[in-house]
């Protein structure tokens, strides 16, 4: 388990870097054609707007992973003992049906249907739409990892 969790880590990692990457070439050669050549690219616009989707999908399926996602932790901070554990499991299940229902089949059935090009780098939209369900995916895995991780510290008496 712990060998899938590094692998997770690492792909989330250079995914989030070559975005950022991109993010910072892209700004700055948008930043070089139109200040020093005096010829503004026009494709760096919306490619900068992509990529900042795209990293954004990938840094929420990272702070999924990390759980350092928004929570509120007002009634499972207060909980204690099987209440805690049931409602800990519950809420991981939650998360996983929407992640699942929203990311990966909402994600899908967004790929299958667009039939639109991007007006500028003439990209299929379905290619860029690809981000919502791998997304996804990486966090469902991120959650069941934690929950079995959760359920078996649990097993030993853990915390």
């Amino acid at each position: 388990m712990e060998k899938i969790e590094k692998i997770l880590d690492n792909v989330m990692r250079f995914l989030m870097a070559a975005a950022m990457g991109l993010l910072i070439v892209g700004g700055t050669w948008q930043v070089v054609s139109r200040s020093v050549l005096g010829n503004p690219s026009t494709v760096t616009d919306e490619f900068l707007r992509y990529m900042l989707i795209i990293a954004s999908f990938i840094g929420a399926a990272y702070c999924f992973y990390k759980d350092e996602h928004l929570a509120l932790e007002l009634v499972t901070d207060r909980a204690h003992g099987t209440f805690k554990i049931i409602l800990s499991v519950l809420i991981e299940l939650a998360i996983l049906f929407f992640v699942f229902y929203v990311f990966v089949i909402g994600g899908i059935k967004l790929v299958a249907n667009a039939t639109n090009i991007s007006p500028v780098m003439h990209i299929p939209m379905r290619t860029l739409y690809l981000i919502e369900p791998i997304c996804g995916i990486m966090i469902i895995l991120a959650r069941i990892l934690k929950l079995v991780k959760f359920l078996s510290l649990r097993k030993k008496g853990e915390e």
